[in-house]
C-alpha cells in the first residue's frame, strides 16, 4: 500500500478524533475540534453567528460582487482571524484586492495549464500526503527543480497560488495550518535577480495580510548565500509572528528536530517518494479544479472599505526601490 493511500481520514464530525499514517501506522493527532476551540475561539455559536453576520455583509456591500458565501470559504477569514468579523472582513477585501492587483498571476488558476502542471509535475512545490503529529499539512519546496531559463518569477507565484487556493478549500487545513520545508540547494542569483523587489516586497507583505493561511512554521536547509539574501529581504517584510517561525538549517539533522521526518520525501531524508507527493498533490488539484476556477467569478469594484495605516490599499507597501540585480552576491 503505498503512502498516499493511507492518509489522514478527516471527520466530518470534529467532535471525535483525527488521524495520521507514519511508517505505516495510523496514529491519532490533535482533535480539529479542539484546535479550533483552543486557538481560534471557534464553537458552533460563535461559527454560526459570524457566519450569518459576513453574509449579511457581504450581501450589503456594494464594493464587492460574486463573492462566495458557502461555510467553506467564509471560515477561511473567519478562523484567521479567530472570528473577529471586522478582521476577517478587512482580510476578504484585500484577498479580492490582491487577486485583483495580480491577476495577471492569481486568476485562471488552471492545474491543467501547460506551464503550471510542468512545473507542479517537476516538484517544485509538492503536497505531503502524510500531516504531521500536530495535524499540520506539510508543503515542500525544491529549488533546483524550478527551471528558471524557462519560466517567470510570475510562473512560481501561479504555482505557489494554486496549491494555497486549493488547500484552503479544506477546512481541516484551516484549523490545524501549514508547515513549510525548502531546500534551496540549486538555486542561483538567476533565481533571484527574476524578481523586482517592488513586487517581490508587496507579494510578501500583501500575501501575509490577504491570504488566509495560518503558517505554522518555515524551515529552510542548503541555503546558499544568493537565497539568503531573498530569505533576509522577505523576514523584513512580514510580521514578527511570522518572522519568529523561519528557521534555517544548515544541516538536516536540526531539521528534523522541527519536521516530523515520516512527512517529508525521500530527497529531504523522509520516507514518501518526491513522485508519490507530486502524484497526491496533483490529485487534489484535479478535485478542485473547477472551485478555483470559479474564484474569478468574484469582484472587487472599489478599495474603498480597505482600512490601511497608510491609505495604500492599492499602491506598493513600504518604499523599496531598484532591482535585485544590484545586490552583490557572493
Amino acid at each position: 500500500m503505498t503512502t498516499a493511500s493511507v492518509l489522514l481520514t478527516v471527520s466530518t464530525n470534529w467532535g471525535s478524533n483525527d488521524y495520521c499514517e507514519k511508517d505505516g501506522i495510523v496514529r491519532k493527532v490533535r482533535n480539529t475540534a479542539e484546535v479550533a476551540a483552543g486557538e481560534l475561539r471557534e464553537s458552533p455559536a460563535t461559527k454560526e453567528q459570524a457566519l450569518l453576520n459576513m453574509r449579511e455583509w457581504i450581501q450589503k456591500n456594494p464594493d464587492i460582487r460574486n463573492v462566495r458565501q458557502d461555510d467553506t470559504f467564509l471560515l477561511r477569514f473567519l478562523r484567521h482571524k479567530k472570528f473577529s468579523v471586522p478582521m476577517a472582513q478587512q482580510t476578504l477585501l484585500k484577498y479580492l484586492n490582491l487577486r485583483k492587483f495580480y491577476s495577471n498571476c492569481m486568476v485562471k488558476l488552471d492545474c491543467q495549464d501547460p506551464n503550471l502542471k510542468e512545473i507542479i509535475s517537476s516538484g517544485y512545490i509538492a503536497v505531503s500526503p502524510v500531516r504531521d503529529s500536530f495535524g499540520r499539512r506539510v508543503i515542500v519546496y525544491n529549488m533546483s527543480k524550478f527551471n528558471i531559463s524557462k519560466f517567470t518569477c510570475w510562473d512560481m507565484v501561479r504555482a505557489h497560488a494554486v496549491i494555497y487556493e486549493t488547500l484552503m478549500e479544506d477546512q481541516t487545513d484551516q484549523v490545524h495550518g501549514f508547515v513549510h520545508v525548502g531546500d534551496g540547494m540549486g538555486s542561483s542569483k538567476t533565481h533571484v535577480t527574476a524578481w523586482n523587489p517592488i513586487d517581490f516586497a508587496r507579494l510578501i507583505k500583501w500575501g501575509e495580510q490577504s491570504f488566509p493561511m495560518r503558517h505554522k512554521g518555515f524551515q529552510l536547509f542548503n541555503v546558499p548565500s544568493a537565497l539568503k539574501y531573498i530569505i533576509d529581504f522577505a523576514a523584513s517584510k512580514v510580521s514578527p509572528k511570522i518572522g519568529e517561525r523561519l528557521r534555517l538549517h544548515s544541516t538536516s539533522k536540526t531539521l528534523y528536530k522541527e519536521v516530523d521526518i515520516s512527512c517529508l520525501p525521500t530527497n529531504f531524508g523522509g520516507k514518501i517518494p518526491l513522485q508519490e507527493m507530486i502524484d497526491f498533490t496533483y490529485k487534489l488539484l484535479e478535485e478542485k479544479r473547477q472551485v478555483l476556477l470559479d474564484l474569478d467569478d468574484m469582484e472587487i469594484l472599489s478599495t474603498r472599505g480597505i482600512v490601511s495605516s497608510r491609505n495604500t490599499s492599492s499602491s506598493p507597501e513600504g518604499s523599496v526601490e531598484g532591482s535585485f540585480r544590484k545586490l552583490e552576491i557572493d
